[in-house]
């Protein structure tokens, strides 16, 4: 009996980690969406917030207004929000975008350097 509630509350803990990084990524891609110039609209009324659910959740999403070409990402979990931007706005958003992973991936390859294994053969006995 034991072991079937150790199976169970790993996979609570492995469905709550994995919620965790879903929130996070979603923040860091509303944090890009905001400096990119798009606009944050919540879904304060109930009408709001039942076509926010219509929405594809968590995408960029191209849709035409009045002759006129928006990009709409919508966010029915973490801020109960969606963000409208024109196609400006979407082409800073690539380009911050870009500059973010070139970034993520700088620090990475840090990270990776700073933590290399140590040749300590080279230093022969240890410790001195």
């Amino acid at each position: 009996m034991r072991g079937i509630w150790f199976i169970v509350g790993l996979l609570v803990l492995t469905l709550a980690g994995c919620a965790s990084v879903r929130r996070q990524e979603t923040l860091d891609t509303e944090a890009v969406l905001a400096a990119a110039g798009f606009y944050m609209k919540l879904a304060d009324t109930p009408e709001k917030l039942a076509r926010l659910q219509t929405l594809t959740p968590r995408k960029l999403v191209p849709h035409q207004r009045d002759g006129k070409l928006y990009f709409v990402y919508a966010d029915p979990d973490v801020c109960t929000c969606l963000y409208a931007g024109t196609e400006q706005s979407y082409q800073e958003y690539q380009r911050l975008g870009l500059q973010k992973k070139l970034a993520d991936e700088q620090l990475m390859a840090a990270q990776d350097n700073l933590y290399a294994p140590m040749d300590w053969g080279a230093w022969g006995y240890w410790p001195w």
